[in-house]
C-alpha cells in the first residue's frame, strides 16, 4: 500500500521511478511507494518532467500542481500534489 500524507489540501508520497521505460506505466507498489516506469531518458530533467506529467493525467490535476520536493537525481523521490484529498488519489490509484 502506498503511504499517503495530506495536510493542508496537498497530498504527499513516495514514487521509485524506472526511467527509459518502452512507455509510461504504472508497476505497483516498491516498499511504500508508487512504482512508475518512465518512456523518458534520465538526462537533463527529462524523466523528471515526464513524471510530473504522467502523475498529473492519472490524477487528473495540472501538471503544474505535481512537484516533486525530493529525489531530483534519483530513482527514489518525494512528490507533493496540490488540491487533491488522499481520497481522491486513492481512488484514482485504485487498481494497484
Amino acid at each position: 500500500m502506498i503511504e499517503l500524507a495530506e495536510k493542508d489540501g496537498t497530498v504527499t508520497f513516495k514514487v521509485r521511478v524506472q526511467p527509459g521505460a518502452s512507455r509510461n506505466l504504472l508497476a505497483g507498489v516498491y516498499a511504500g511507494a508508487l512504482k512508475l516506469k518512465i518512456a523518458a531518458p534520465p538526462v537533463r530533467g527529462k524523466a523528471n518532467e515526464e513524471c510530473r506529467r504522467y502523475l498529473a493525467k492519472l490524477l487528473d490535476v495540472p501538471t503544474s500542481a505535481v512537484e516533486i520536493i525530493s529525489g531530483e537525481t534519483s530513482k527514489n523521490k518525494t512528490v507533493r500534489v496540490y488540491n487533491i484529498s488522499s481520497n481522491r488519489v486513492r481512488e484514482a490509484l485504485a487498481g494497484l
